[in-house]
């Protein structure tokens, strides 16, 4: 067998999630876990703030946790029971470089299967419901709700259908399948079960000058596509962001 045919007999999905890391999809590398995670430390410190328990001993667990950064940033947070997982070889064995220890190797659905009923008090899906099928994404989504308490929280993070640049993330990565709007997700998960949905606009978080002008050009920019959306639909509470924020609680 040639190289090229024992690589095809590898499905291609696997092949993009081996290489993560070193096909530059996961971001690059930094020495440390601090400079890794610094773009991202005002985004994910401003969800931990305002979205997570103001329990530190809440169960939590990160699917799809790629080289750590929530794991990272919750235990920074004061967070101690929290675990992450991940099919990606490559963003676990970055996670352990980087001293992240609770980050595992896993398929989601092998993981939280062998997990006991009402046994987590938070699921982070962040980035991980655009790579599923459909049934892929029943599947998964009746076993968290199983495995969430009742008023347990699952926090999503997807593609935003309705997004001025969301066939930017949609066709940004080969295993992205599909994008969601406000109806699609509200569809999705009442059909599941979940009790309560909430939709956020991922807009930019001021942390700086620079992010503070981002923000005002954000929030000024937008304005007249939301003007025509009203006039034409009559919706007044558009997200427009590239990504959506849903929160979803047991």
């Amino acid at each position: 067998m040639t190289t090229n045919q024992a690589s095809e007999s590898i499905p291609w999905k696997k092949r993009l999630y081996d290489a993560y890391v070193s096909s530059g999809q996961a971001g690059g590398t930094a020495p440390t876990a601090e400079t890794a995670f610094l773009p991202r430390k005002a985004y994910i410190t401003h969800l931990i703030s305002g979205h997570f328990p103001s329990s530190r001993s809440a169960r939590i667990l990160d699917i799809g946790c790629g080289h750590g950064a929530f794991l990272y940033f919750l235990a920074a947070a004061g967070y101690t029971n929290v675990t992450g997982i991940d099919t990606s070889p490559e963003q676990i064995n970055l996670a352990a470089k980087l001293g992240i220890d609770n980050a595992h190797c896993a398929q989601a659905f092998e993981y939280i299967s062998s997990l006991a009923p009402d046994s987590l008090d938070v699921v982070i899906l962040f980035d991980i419901l655009e790579h599923l099928e459909r049934q892929e994404l029943f599947d998964l989504l009746d076993e968290i709700r199983r495995i969430l308490r009742p008023g347990g929280m699952c926090l999503v993070h997807v593609p935003n259908g309705e997004g001025l640049f969301g066939m930017r993330i949609l066709c940004g990565d080969l295993t992205h399948i599909q994008a969601f709007t406000q109806a699609s997700a509200r569809q999705l998960f009442t059909t599941i079960g979940f009790s309560r949905i909430e939709y956020h606009e991922d807009r930019p978080i001021p942390h700086g000058l620079a992010s503070t002008v981002r923000r005002l050009l954000w929030d000024i920019g937008t304005i007249p596509f939301r003007i025509l959306q009203a006039a034409e639909i009559g919706v007044t509470k558009s997200i427009l962001s590239q990504n959506m924020l849903i929160k979803v609680y047991n």
